[in-house]
């Protein structure tokens, strides 16, 4: 991965910036919190070339933001599954998410996370705006907004 640095910037944005700054890394969790868990489907899903995706993934695991689990011996295949502390970006992806409907998408969200007990949506702090309830990754589903194309259909949230 091509790396920046900014030694001269002793600061939490910085350094968290330093780990999820590029473009495909931040997309790549967005897919793990939707429940992709798999190398080809991460591939396909964000059309991202084969040796890029394995640099990413590779550092994700490095850094402990994902983990590799086997699912399948012969051949050996791994999936990658949220650490703690991946799970611990979950409030800085859904802020993103609500920040690019409100800013970016033109009032059409092309996706929307409710809460799986009410159908509430995700509100303001990730409360679920009907019920009141603290939402955290577990608890939430994903459907297609108002945006959504057919051929990018959300899945079920991780």
């Amino acid at each position: 991965m091509l790396r920046r640095t900014y030694d001269l910037q002793h600061c939490s944005v910085a350094a968290t910036l330093e780990l999820l700054g590029e473009r495909w890394t931040i997309l790549i969790l967005r897919d793990v919190f939707l429940g992709i868990h798999r190398f080809d489907d991460f591939q396909r899903r964000l059309g991202i070339a084969r040796n890029v995706l394995t640099d990413r993934l590779g550092f994700l695991v490095a850094e402990d933001i994902l983990e590799r689990r086997r699912y399948q011996e012969r051949p050996e295949r791994f999936e990658y599954r949220l650490t703690q502390k991946g799970l611990d970006l979950w409030p800085i992806v859904v802020e993103m998410l609500r920040w690019g409907d409100k800013h970016a998408i033109d009032g059409k969200p092309p996706l929307v996370l409710r809460h799986r007990d009410c159908g509430g949506k995700v509100g303001d702090r990730r409360v679920c705006t009907r019920c009141g309830a603290e939402l955290g990754p577990a608890d939430v589903h994903a459907e297609a907004g108002p945006g959504a194309r057919p051929d990018r259909l959300p899945l079920a949230a991780a």
